[in-house]
C-alpha cells in the first residue's frame, strides 16, 4: 500500500502538491492524467525517491521494488537482449555472485536454489519475448545497443522496465515511440502485470483498455476516481457541475452579506451585527469557480480551392536510393479521408514524404492538382522551429500583410497569450511546440492534410481540440498515429502498407488489431526451429488455440459481468458520496435548527463510505482473478 498524507511537494517557487491525501492498494492499475505542467512526472520522481516531500508524510512498503523507463541510453556495446536482462538487478547479482563463490559450496547451492526460485533459468527466454513484442526482431536482438536510433532505444528503455520482476512499474508516456501493433500488445502485457500499475498517458484508448482508476493531477490536488478514462470524464462532469451550483449559492451568500455590512456598519444600532458579518465572512472558506481546463478553440481554415483529384501517383516506386514502396498507383480525391497502417519501418512516412514531394521519385509519376496546397506535419517538425524567435515572428513571417491584431487572435485559440507570443521558442514544453507547429500549419489554408504522428507531446484536451478540428475540416487527410481515438473520428479508410506495397484495407482498427497480432504469432512460429522428423498439424493446432480462446472468454464471461455491476452501482455511490462531503463541508449545516439534517447526512455518509469500501475490495478481488486467467 502508498499512502500519502497532507504531503506538499514544490519545484523551485511551484507548489505541485499542495496538502494531498492518496491511498494506492496493491494490484490497482491507475492512469495519471492532468494538464502539462500540472506535476505528474514529478509525482513519478517522488515515488522514486529522486525528489522529497516539502510538507505531510510519503508511506511506501519495505522493500518495495520499482520499475520505471529510463529517459537516456547510453550508447553501450552490450546487445539488446542483453541491456533487456539487466533490468532484472536480482538476477544480474546473483549471476555476479556466482561467478566469484566457487570455492563456497553452501553459498553457490544457496545462489542456484535462488536462481530457480526467481526463474532465472528462463529469463532469457523472456526477455527475447519482450523484445519480439516490442517489435524487434531475432538479429537485432543480438545488435549492440549504439546501433540502434533514438526511437528504438526507447523501445529497449521499455523493455528493460517491464524486464523488472516489480511491485510497482511507473510509465511515462509509454506509447509515444510505438507503433499501433506494439501498442496493442503492450495493452495486452500490462493487462496481465501482477504489480501495481502508474501509467501517464494522453492515450485515451490506451488508458481505457489497461487501467481500472484515473488519478487527476491538477491545482496541487490529486483526486482518485474509479473506473477507466471515460468513466472519469463523466464524474468529473458531475462533480464540476455540483461545484459550480456550491459556487454560485457561496456567491449569493457572499453577496447578501457583503450589502448587509455596507448598508449597517455605520448605524450604531446595527454595528455588532455588521461586525458578525465581517467575521462571517472571514471565517467562510471560499469555494472556487468549477471551469474546463481546455484553453485551445481552433479550427481550420478553408481551403482557398479544391483540385479533384488533389494529386496522382501513376507507377510510383519511393524510397532512399533503393526502392522500399513499388508500383504505387492511386489518386487522392478532396474529400479524402485516409488512415495509413503498417508496422515501424514498413514505410508509412515514405509515402507522406512521397505524396508532399519531399522525397524524389524513384520511378514514375507524382501528378499535382491546379492549386494542390499540402499542409505536411512531420514527426521531426519542431526541430524546423526558430527557437530563438516568438510564436508572433513564425506567423508574421508566414504571413507579414496581416495585422498583427489577427496573429495574436489566432495564436491565443492556441493558448499563447500575452507574453508568451511574443518570448521566444526555445525554452517551450514538446507540447507548446507541437502546438505552435499546429497553428502554423493551420495557418496556411491546406486543402490536403498530410500528418505524420502529430500528437506526439500533445496532452489529451489539445488531442481532442485536434480531433474536433480534423472532424470539421472541409478537405483531404492522410495520416499516421498509434491515436485510435483520433483515427476513428476523423478517418473513413484505411490503407495497409506491408511488404513494399499499398493496398486499401478492409476493415476497421479492431480488424487491424487482430490482424496485426495474427501475423506476429505467423512470424514467431516460423522463427521457431523445427526438428527433421517433426510434423505439425497446422489445423488442429489452430483448433485447439481456438479452443482455448472460447474456453477463456467462458471463464472471463462472468467475472467481468460481476466487474460491470460492481462499476455500475460504484458510480452513482461516488457521485452521492463527492455531494454529502461537499454538504458536510457547508458551514451553514451545523447550524442548531439544522441538527437534523446533519445527523441525516453524517449517517448516509458513513453508510456510502462503507458500501463503497466493500464494493472497492471486491473489485479489486476480480480483477486480480481476470489477471489470473489472462496471466494462465
Amino acid at each position: 500500500m502508498i499512502r500519502l498524507k497532507q504531503l506538499t511537494l514544490r519545484r523551485g517557487l511551484k507548489v505541485l502538491l499542495d496538502g494531498a491525501d492518496l491511498t494506492l492498494h496493491p494490484g490497482q492499475k491507475i492512469g495519471v492524467v492532468g494538464p502539462n505542467g500540472a506535476g505528474k512526472s514529478s509525482f513519478f520522481a517522488l515515488l522514486r525517491g529522486e525528489l522529497h516531500a516539502d510538507g505531510g508524510d510519503l508511506e511506501l512498503p519495505p522493500r518495495l521494488v520499482i520499475g520505471h523507463v529510463a529517459q537516456e541510453t547510453p550508447a553501450l556495446s552490450v546487445s539488446a537482449l542483453d541491456y533487456t536482462l539487466d533490468g532484472d538487478s536480482e538476477l544480474r547479482r546473483i549471476e555476479a555472485e556466482l561467478a566469484v563463490v566457487a570455492d563456497d559450496g553452501v553459498r553457490h547451492g544457496e545462489l542456484l536454489a535462488r536462481l530457480e526460485a526467481i526463474d532465472g533459468y528462463a529469463a532469457p527466454a523472456r526477455a527475447a519475448k519482450l523484445l519480439a513484442g516490442l517489435g524487434f526482431s531475432e538479429a537485432e536482438m543480438q545488435r549492440p545497443v549504439s546501433s540502434f536510433s533514438g526511437g528504438w532505444r526507447m523501445r529497449l528503455n521499455l523493455a528493460q522496465a517491464l524486464m523488472c520482476r516489480s511491485d510497482l512499474l511507473l510509465l511515462d508516456e509509454p506509447t509515444n515511440h510505438l507503433d499501433l501493433e506494439t501498442v496493442v500488445w503492450l495493452e495486452d502485457w500490462l493487462r496481465s502485470y501482477q504489480g501495481m500499475l502508474l501509467v501517464i498517458s494522453h492515450d485515451r484508448d490506451f488508458l481505457d483498455a489497461t487501467v481500472g482508476c484515473i488519478l487527476h493531477v491538477d491545482a496541487a490536488k490529486l483526486t482518485l476516481y474509479t473506473g477507466n478514462y471515460a468513466d472519469f470524464e463523466a464524474q468529473r462532469a458531475e462533480k464540476l457541475s455540483q461545484q459550480q451550483q456550491a459556487f454560485d449559492k457561496q456567491q449569493r451568500e457572499i453577496a447578501h452579506l457583503e450589502s448587509f455590512i455596507t448598508r449597517f456598519k455605520a448605524k450604531a444600532s446595527k454595528a455588532k451585527q455588521a461586525q458578525s458579518r465581517v467575521k462571517a465572512l472571514e471565517r467562510m472558506e471560499i469555494i472556487s469557480a468549477a471551469h474546463v481546463d481546455t484553453p485551445f478553440t481552433f479550427s481550420f481554415r478553408e481551403p482557398e480551392s479544391s483540385p479533384s483529384p488533389l494529386i496522382r501517383l501513376e507507377g510510383v516506386d519511393a524510397g532512399y536510393g533503393a526502392p522500399i514502396l513499388g508500383g504505387i498507383n492511386l489518386s487522392l480525391e478532396k474529400q479524402a479521408r485516409i488512415g495509413l497502417l503498417g508496422v515501424n519501418g514498413a514505410g508509412k512516412s515514405t509515402l507522406i514524404k512521397t505524396l508532399c514531394g519531399e522525397l524524389p521519385l524513384l520511378a514514375g509519376q507524382r501528378i499535382e492538382g491546379k492549386g494542390l496546397k499540402i499542409g505536411y506535419f512531420a514527426q521531426h517538425q519542431l526541430e524546423h522551429l526558430r527557437l530563438d524567435e516568438s510564436p508572433l515572428w513564425h506567423l508574421q513571417k508566414l504571413d507579414p500583410a496581416t495585422r498583427e491584431q489577427e496573429h495574436r487572435n489566432f495564436l491565443g485559440g492556441f493558448d499563447f497569450h500575452g507574453e508568451m507570443a511574443t518570448s521566444p521558442v526555445r525554452p517551450f514544453s514538446g507540447g507548446e511546440k507541437a502546438r505552435l507547429a499546429l497553428a502554423l500549419l493551420i495557418w496556411q489554408r491546406p486543402n490536403l492534410l498530410l500528418l505524420d504522428e502529430p500528437t506526439n507531446h500533445l496532452d489529451i484536451e489539445m488531442r481532442q481540440a485536434l480531433t474536433r478540428a480534423l472532424t470539421d475540416f472541409d478537405g483531404a487527410i492522410i495520416v499516421v498515429s498509434h491515436d485510435r481515438h483520433l483515427l476513428r473520428a476523423t478517418v473513413d479508410d484505411f490503407w495497409l502498407i506491408e511488404a513494399g506495397r499499398v493496398r486499401p484495407f478492409d476493415g476497421d482498427l479492431d480488424d487491424y488489431g487482430r490482424y496485426s497480432q495474427e501475423k506476429r504469432l505467423e512470424g514467431a512460429r516460423a522463427s521457431q526451429p523445427q526438428g527433421s522428423g517433426d510434423t505439425v498439424d497446422r489445423k488442429a493446432q489452430k483448433r485447439l488455440e481456438a479452443e482455448a480462446r472460447q474456453k477463456l472468454a467462458v471463464q472471463r464471461k462472468p467475472l467481468e459481468q460481476k466487474l460491470a455491476k460492481v462499476e455500475k452501482e460504484m458510480a452513482p455511490l461516488n457521485a452521492e458520496h463527492a455531494t454529502l462531503t461537499a454538504k458536510l463541508g457547508d458551514e451553514g449545516i451545523y447550524a442548531p435548527e439544522r441538527k437534523t439534517e446533519l445527523q441525516d447526512a453524517l449517517k448516509r455518509e458513513a453508510e456510502v463510505k462503507s458500501r463503497l469500501d466493500e464494493l472497492e475490495l471486491e473489485w479489486l478481488e476480480l480483477q486480480d482473478a481476470l489477471e489470473a486467467l489472462a496471466a494462465s
